[in-house]
């Protein structure tokens, strides 16, 4: 991640309100003309980004205590502080829309430069991943979404529509997890895993006497169908704080399929 701060802008720390935690993030672009100029020089970007913060210091309708984004990305991959980490945004429409998400917005405007690059895409997504870390929740949307606006622009929207996948990538469930879901994903692996071998004698019907078990260093006596009721609990109960249920049903999907074939069509019925 190529950060560039507050300090290093020359800026003093935010006057934006406080704010621990959102249900996600929203993308956002310029919505005006953006030069080209851009793509050739960063230190444009570090100037329009200023001009930016400006603009909305000046604007005494709306009344902004600092630059209304979280963070703004540039087309050389730098993702530069706005309001920054547990500030609330003052750029997604009304005050019940900002204590919702964050905002990111792309150095992109309405003609000019219109097309975020893949240096940008992977900043904005440095960012959310950030933001993430500190108390974001999974959602990326955009400024459209809930307001009515064409922001973020036909490109960033359609890219956002795509799940926002970091350029050379696909999209995937864990895209939209948070760190702690992920986690949550590789441990839920890992202990499933450990019912294969069980598993694999129940299903090629050498069923096992209970004396056997400790010999075969099996500790588990239980049939096939309640083993994959408690894997299906483990993971809707233990690992879903906060999922949606596509979530929730896509995380069970991918548990099973790290453990085998015949397993993965079960739970994923």
């Amino acid at each position: 991640m190529k950060l560039v701060t507050r300090a290093a802008l020359g800026w003093p720390p935010s006057a934006a309100p406080l704010q621990a935690s959102t249900s996600g993030v929203k993308v956002h672009y310029e919505g005006t003309p953006v030069s080209t100029r851009l793509l050739t020089d960063h230190d444009a970007c570090i100037d329009e980004w200023k001009a930016i913060r400006a603009s909305h210091l000046a604007n005494t309708v709306e009344n902004y205590s600092d630059v209304a984004y979280n963070y703004a990305a540039c087309p050389h991959g730098y993702l530069l502080e706005g309001r920054g980490i547990g500030r609330r945004t003052g750029a997604n429409g009304s005050q019940d829309l900002n204590r919702a998400h964050y905002a990111i917005v792309g150095l992109v405007g309405s003609s000019g430069l219109t097309e975020p690059t893949d240096a940008m895409l992977h900043a904005i997504r440095d960012g959310i991943d950030l933001l993430r870390r500190n108390g974001a929740g999974s959602e990326i949307k955009g400024h459209r979404d809930g307001f009515a606006t064409s922001c973020p622009g036909g490109p960033l929207y359609a890219w956002v529509q795509r799940g926002a996948p970091r350029p050379g990538t696909t999209p995937t469930e864990e895209d939209d997890m948070t760190p702690e879901q992920a986690k949550q994903l590789a441990d839920l692996a890992v202990a499933v895993k450990g019912l294969t071998a069980a598993v694999k004698r129940i299903e090629d019907k050498q069923r096992i006497a209970p004396w056997q078990y400790k010999q075969e260093g099996l500790a588990d006596t239980r049939d096939m169908n309640q083993i994959l009721r408690d894997v299906d609990k483990t993971v809707r109960v233990t690992a879903t704080g906060g999922m949606t249920p596509d979530q929730v049903s896509a995380l069970v999907k991918q548990i099973a399929a790290r453990v085998s074939t015949d397993i993965s069509a079960r739970l994923a019925n």
